[in-house]
């Protein structure tokens, strides 16, 4: 077993910051070579906890913020304009990075992509409903309406 520290959240394992004991090759084979994850030592685990520190502080201050934002996201439809070709299909799909971008450009609330869950792929025109997660505890329906350049 090999004793390593996510840098990044991995379903199922943990969330950045964890030190957690996994098999020997999934450490090796999967998490450090994509680098979600390094070895363990004294020193890295220092470096981890600075990192923590950083995340909360990107992170809303409180619930009562993240409710607030939740109810101004749950109103907006946001409109992301891409790419099509005839019928409606994208070229390429539509990422976390564009919706955050529309996101602020329309609301003015500065979303970070990494909290946006993209579960299905957006190669189409139309309307779209995704979550995004603002706090441990609160997420918020955002509805996004993808449109042909």
């Amino acid at each position: 077993m090999a004793k390593i520290i996510l840098t990044h959240n991995v379903a199922g394992l943990g969330e950045a910051g964890d030190i957690v004991e996994v098999k020997d090759g999934y450490a090796r084979n999967y998490l450090l070579p994509r680098k979600l994850a390094t070895p363990w030592t004294k020193g890295a685990e220092k470096q981890i906890a600075a990192m923590r520190r950083a995340m909360k502080a990107r992170e809303m201050a409180t619930v009562e913020d993240a409710l607030a934002a939740a109810d101004k996201l749950r109103q907006a439809t946001v409109r992301v304009v891409a790419r099509a070709g005839a019928g409606g299909r994208l070229f390429g799909t539509v990422t976390t990075a564009d919706i955050a971008a529309a996101v602020k450009q329309e609301t003015g609330f500065d979303l970070d992509r990494r909290k946006i869950d993209l579960s299905q792929r957006i190669k189409t025109t139309g309307d779209y409903t995704i979550q995004a997660h603002l706090h441990e505890s609160v997420a918020a329906p955002l509805n996004i309406q993808v449109v042909a350049a």
